[in-house]
């Protein structure tokens, strides 16, 4: 998070898009350093819990039932942007950034931060098989390559990015979104199932044949909407 507050200068009287806020922990860095956020997201429940969680800290947030592939917002209204470990649930990944773009004024800023699949296509579908093991939600990770296109096409420039890497305590994070054990399993066997090299990739440890630790490629990236003069 440290990236984001350093990456993005915003000013009080910026107007910024938190695209799926989710537990709204975006909204809560980005409310006390821009003039208004337009806090986001397809679940009302989890919206509504988000507004329950940040109120009474803030007096600019506005919470917004929106998809993030058809938003109800006008052309060229936001200043700024972000989604963050989102856009892997989105089924139609140019339709979200066509709308970001469209939503965002020219010379606007777009911070993007997900989970990407790897460049080599086994090890992607692998990445994407365990995601989808885990949770029926998860649509696909892209490469940060394809991320890149669909940005470029668009009308975005990139201004910055990195590459991070992200590891994660096995036993905790699987049972986040499983809802059996039979789920965890399926999972389990799927990690303990993998190659020497993507095994290696996926830095996969086990210890009495059970897996502890494995880590994936995160992407952070800062764009520019391009025409402004």
């Amino acid at each position: 998070m440290f990236l984001l507050v350093e990456w993005f200068q915003l000013e009080k009287t910026r107007t910024v898009l938190d695209i799926a806020t989710g537990g709204g922990h975006v909204t809560k860095i980005l409310a006390p350093r821009a003039g208004t956020v337009f806090s986001t997201d397809l679940i009302i429940a989890m919206l509504e819990n988000t507004a329950k969680h940040l109120c009474g800290s803030f007096n600019n947030i506005h919470y917004v039932v929106a998809d993030a592939e058809a938003f109800p917002f006008l052309k060229e209204t936001f200043d700024a942007a972000i989604c963050r470990i989102a856009p892997h649930h989105f089924p139609n990944p140019e339709r979200f950034i066509s709308e970001m773009s469209r939503a965002l004024k020219k010379g606007g800023q777009f911070i993007l931060i997900d989970n990407v699949a790897p460049a080599d296509p086994e090890l992607a579908e692998f990445m994407n098989t365990t995601e989808k093991l885990r949770d029926d939600s998860h649509s696909r990770c892209l490469t940060k390559e394809e991320w890149a296109r669909l940005l470029k096409k668009n009308g975005m420039v990139e201004r910055k990015s990195a590459d991070l890497r992200k590891t994660f305590d096995y036993p905790s994070w699987v049972t986040r979104t499983t809802e059996n054990d039979g789920q965890v399993e399926r999972v389990s066997q799927h990690l303990l199932g993998a190659d020497e090299k993507t095994a290696e990739y996926f830095s996969i440890e086990v210890l009495d044949g059970k897996v502890q630790h494995f880590t994936i490629d995160e992407w952070m990236a800062l764009y520019e909407k391009a025409g402004h003069e």
